[in-house]
C-alpha cells in the first residue's frame, strides 16, 4: 500500500495554534481536540519541565486530554496551561462537572531562557492567545510558537549554537494518518537521513560543525556541572488510529527512535526529552505499524524544524550556514 505525504492539519479532530513573542525569543504551541484525544507519553530525559503528565500515565484513570501545550520558558512557562484551560472552559470544552467544565491539559517546556530575554516567559495570556490562533491561523513550521527560541549545539555555550524551531511531518497509509510535531532544542547535533550534520555545534569559523562525540571524548575526565541545562526536545505523535493509553505510551516510546536517529547526544540525564502520542480518531490499526512510522515521521519533522528555521538573536540557522551567510 502506498505511503502518501499529507499535512499534519489533515489529521482530523485537531487544531494547532502558536503564539510567538519574537522580541523576547519565546512562545507557546497548543494542540486542541475538542472532544478529547487519547494520550500517552514517554519521558527519556532526566530533567523535564512539565505539568499534568500523570494524566498520560497508564496507572491513572483519565483516558483523554483536551489539549497539549508545548512551550518555552522552562518551568517558568508552565503558567501557559492555565490560559489554555481558561479558553477551553469559556468554550465549554472539557469534562462537564455540575456548573461548568474542567479541561484536561498537559504541558512540556523547553529551556529557551538564554536565547532572547531571560525575564520574559510564556504565561497565562500567551497560552490563551495560542488557542485563539489555533482557530484562525494556518499552521506553519519554523521559529514560531514553542520553537521561537529553540536552538541546538550548545555544548560550548550559546556562542556556537544553531537556530532551530518547531517542525512537522505527516503521512497516510490507507485510512491511517500519522503525524509528528516537534520542538528541536538539543545539546548536540542534528543529522539528516544520510548521516550528515545539518545543525548543531558550530566550528570556530562558524561555517561548519564540530562532532559533539569528539568533544565528549576529549573531555572525558572532566566533570561538567549543569552542562546540559539549556536543552530539551519535546514533541507529539498524532494519529487518527484508535488506541488505549497503554498502546499510546508504547507508540511514544517507539517514536523516541526518531529522536535517536536524528539527534546526538540525546536523552542525557539533564535533558527533558519528551514525546506524547495522541489518538484523535477511531480507525483500526496495528500498534507496531503506527509506532514504526511514528519514528519515521518524527525524524522527518526534526529535519523540517531545522530547514524551516531562520537566523535571529545573533544565532545563524542551517540555511544561512549552508549558503555561506551568517
Amino acid at each position: 500500500m502506498q505511503v502518501k505525504e499529507i499535512k499534519i492539519t489533515d489529521i482530523e479532530n485537531i487544531k494547532i495554534g502558536h503564539y510567538s513573542d519574537i522580541e523576547n525569543g519565546t512562545g507557546v504551541s497548543v494542540i486542541i481536540c475538542e472532544n478529547g484525544m487519547g494520550a500517552g507519553s514517554d519521558i527519556r530525559g532526566g530533567g523535564p519541565a512539565s505539568r499534568e503528565n500523570t494524566l498520560t500515565a497508564t496507572f491513572t484513570n483519565t483516558q483523554i486530554l483536551h489539549a497539549l501545550v508545548l512551550g518555552g520558558g522552562s518551568a517558568y512557562g508552565l503558567d501557559a496551561a492555565g490560559g489554555v484551560m481558561k479558553y477551553l472552559e469559556e468554550h465549554q470544552i472539557g469534562y462537564p462537572v455540575g456548573p461548568g467544565y474542567v479541561p484536561l491539559v498537559a504541558q512540556a517546556d523547553i529551556f529557551d531562557l538564554t536565547c532572547g530575554s531571560f525575564d520574559v516567559r510564556p504565561d497565562f495570556k500567551m497560552g490563551y492567545n495560542a488557542c485563539i490562533n489555533a482557530y484562525k491561523e494556518a499552521y506553519t513550521d519554523g521559529c514560531v510558537g514553542a520553537g521561537t527560541g529553540a536552538t541546538v549545539g550548545k555544548f560550548l555555550g550559546m556562542d556556537y549554537c544553531t537556530k532551530t524551531g518547531c517542525g512537522s511531518y505527516a503521512i497516510q497509509i490507507g485510512d491511517i494518518k500519522i503525524g509528528a510535531f516537534v520542538v528541536v532544542n538539543a545539546l548536540g547535533n542534528v543529522y539528516d537521513s544520510k548521516g550528515n550534520i545539518i545543525a548543531g555545534l558550530l566550528n570556530q569559523e562558524k561555517n561548519g560543525f564540530l562532532d559533539c562525540e569528539d568533544l565528549l571524548i576529549q573531555n572525558y575526565m572532566k566533570a561538567h556541572d549543569n552542562k546540559f541545562v539549556s536543552n530539551t526536545t519535546i514533541g507529539a505523535i498524532i494519529t487518527n488510529a484508535s488506541f488505549d493509553k497503554a498502546k499510546l505510551c508504547k507508540i511514544a516510546s517507539m517514536a523516541h527512535n526518531g529522536y535517536a536517529r536524528s539527534i546526538n547526544p540525546i536523552h542525557t540525564s539533564a535533558d527533558g526529552d519528551t514525546i506524547y502520542a495522541l489518538s484523535t480518531g477511531n480507525v483500526n490499526a496495528d500498534c507496531d505499524l503506527v509506532g514504526t512510522f511514528a519514528a519515521k515521521v518524527m525524524s522527518k519533522a526534526i529535519e523540517n524544524a531545522v530547514w524551516s528555521s531562520s537566523s535571529n538573536y545573533g544565532i545563524p540557522c542551517a540555511k544561512d550556514i549552508k549558503n555561506g551567510s551568517k
